[in-house]
């Protein structure tokens, strides 16, 4: 079939009326599925059911340094968590502190701490007039929400396939004070699946920031999410990066194995410089006076080492892989050609960004809510929930069993043909 502007309005008109009635037809069958979230599914979660058996009554809680993992202490986690996690990111376990299970947690800690008593001795950003932070678009809703409920001012920076657009974020951070952090999700990027250029990184490694306290929150969600052994992206290690460039303290690195063994209960870590870590350390003996080292435990002896973890991702992606083949087939066969809307192929993540016609976003979201299938937000990848186009849908394929997720994506291509014939024929109607 051809494009969907190419027919006329007649055309458009019959098939409006084919496709409203086949939409009738799927809201009439009752149907109850979920695409809003990038959960792992019940068959990546019942993979790791092994993992509970790994400390048992009799079992060693000594850690390797002699600490017993039951008591109180070990405020940046056990030397081997450290390790294992410093691993997972490319980094030394001396620039690792290991927290407990969310890196979301972390995060909001991260921007907590630098409201209330600054960065490194800097003045507290709630002392300062005015606060802003850059926003690679579409991106991550969490860290939009973490930066609104602070009443920081939040800036979109447009993304592109290697990145978000360095020169915007060079003109902010080199120039304006005011700009005290930029949200990355630099690996499959959160939801367009981008990873950052080597390019990029060096430029982000070589700002030259206006604030003194300006940090890069780096959130290396997906580092070890590959769909493919034979396809992985390679992301260049940005602590070392900055380091090279003369900015050793200018990243907060994240991440998590929170899809890796359990949401909720597995653990998260921060990397960042001897500086950085020395003052994050003299705030948090305050708060806490140690995670849950028998969580970290756990990991370390299920897991051994970073290898450990690299191979049992390698079943994940097994689960996972066939699901987003599935989005991309189905996606390329119905909506190919049709010029309605384009679509990333990720290689690695949680997530598919889909873009409609301008204009069409909240109205497929709201079709396919009517007919069952609950997606993310329309919006949601925006900073305030403002889409300016109107046209950014993010898909996340992991959590429905593939049956399930066969039936969501009838509704939500349905959804878009519909949609867009009715905007198709609105401006039709309206340029005549």
């Amino acid at each position: 079939m051809k494009p969907y502007s190419e027919l006329t309005k007649s055309e458009l008109t019959e098939l409006e009326q084919k496709l409203f009635l086949q939409y009738e037809d799927m809201k009439a069958r009752g149907l109850k599925l979920n695409m809003a979230r990038g959960l792992p599914s019940a068959e990546q979660l019942d993979m790791e059911a092994d993992f509970f058996g790994i400390l048992y009554p009799d079992s060693s809680f000594i850690s390797e340094e002699g600490k017993d993992c039951r008591n109180y202490g070990e405020l940046t986690g056990i030397h081997e968590a450290r390790r294992l996690m410093g691993e997972m990111m490319e980094i030394s376990d001396d620039n690792v502190i290991v927290f407990g299970n969310s890196s979301l947690n972390v995060m909001y800690d991260t921007v907590s701490r630098s409201m209330i008593l600054g960065v490194c001795g800097s003045t507290p950003w709630c002392k300062l007039d005015r606060v802003k932070f850059l926003c690679p678009v579409p991106g991550y809703d969490r860290h939009f929400a973490i930066t609104e409920q602070f009443g920081i001012e939040m800036i979109n920076i447009p993304m592109t396939d290697e990145g978000p657009d360095m020169d915007l974020v060079e003109k902010y951070v080199n120039s304006d004070p005011a700009v005290k952090g930029i949200w990355c999700v630099p690996k499959y990027s959160n939801p367009g699946g981008v990873t950052y250029s080597d390019e990029t990184v060096r430029r982000f490694a070589a700002l030259k920031p206006a604030a003194e306290d300006f940090r890069i929150f780096w959130d290396n969600a997906y580092c070890i999410h590959h769909l493919y052994e034979d396809k992985q992206d390679k992301l260049i290690e940005i602590l070392g990066a900055c380091a090279e460039a003369g900015n050793p303290d200018m990243v907060y690195k994240f991440c998590s194995t929170s899809k890796v063994t359990f949401p909720g209960s597995g653990l998260a870590a921060l990397g960042t410089s001897k500086r950085n870590l020395d003052y994050i350390k003299s705030v948090i003996t305050i708060q806490t006076i140690g995670p849950d080292k028998l969580n970290q435990l756990r990991h370390v002896r299920y897991f051994k080492n970073a290898e450990g973890m690299r191979e049992h991702m390698k079943k994940h992606a097994a689960i996972l892989r066939p699901k987003f083949e599935l989005v991309q087939r189905r996606l390329g066969e119905e909506l190919g050609g049709l010029g309605i809307g384009t679509w990333s192929n990720p290689v690695g993540g949680y997530f598919v960004s889909f873009n409609t016609l301008d204009g069409c976003a909240k109205t497929v979201v709201g079709m396919c809510k009517d007919a069952g299938v609950t997606m993310t937000g329309a919006g949601a990848t925006y900073p305030y929930k403002k889409d300016p186009a109107d046209s950014n849908i993010r898909i996340a394929p992991t959590f429905p069993p593939i049956a399930e997720l066969d039936k969501a994506l009838d509704v939500f291509i349905l959804c878009v043909k519909l949609a867009s014939v009715q905007k198709i024929i609105e401006e039709k109607t309206h340029n005549e």
